[in-house]
């Protein structure tokens, strides 16, 4: 490296990697996401409620001390 501040330097772009190929990790579309499983499943979704509602009251209880 020189001294001088506009002196040409040797940086170029980087030569593009190439893309991955293979078929060992396609994705599965035979198996329904959790989140569509609870959607089908209305006691489930009362019961999500129902957690997030006491998790929400004991947060609230502890901010509301401070």
């Amino acid at each position: 490296m020189t001294d001088d501040l506009h002196s040409p330097t040797t940086a170029g772009p980087m030569p593009e990697a190439e893309p991955v190929t293979t078929t060992e990790w396609a994705p599965v579309a035979d198996k329904p996401s959790p989140l569509a499983e609870i959607a089908q499943r209305p006691e489930a979704q009362l019961g999500a409620a129902f957690a997030g509602g006491v998790l929400a009251a004991i947060l609230l209880r502890r901010f509301s001390r401070v």
